[in-house]
């Protein structure tokens, strides 16, 4: 087993709602903060996987919602 695969990570959001996976135990950069519990990383990169369905940044998927966003594509 590698040292990749027994170190510890931790799963960390942005304000973007842009996932990432940080090494546990260590300082998380500004802008993002820890979502759940420490774990391996195949156990993280499952959770990543099953949380962030929808890749844009929030303000994009914001903008696209928005009337603007539906009106470009109601257009034939």
């Amino acid at each position: 087993m590698s040292d990749d695969e027994q170190a510890a990570y931790q799963v960390v959001v942005n304000d973007e709602r842009q996932y990432s996976l940080w090494p546990a135990g260590r300082d998380i950069p500004p802008g993002w903060h820890a979502v759940g519990e420490p774990g391996g990383k195949d156990a993280c990169l499952d959770h990543i996987a099953r949380v962030w369905t929808d890749m844009r940044p929030a303000s994009l998927a914001a903008r696209m919602s928005g009337p603007a966003g539906n009106a470009a594509t109601n257009q034939e």
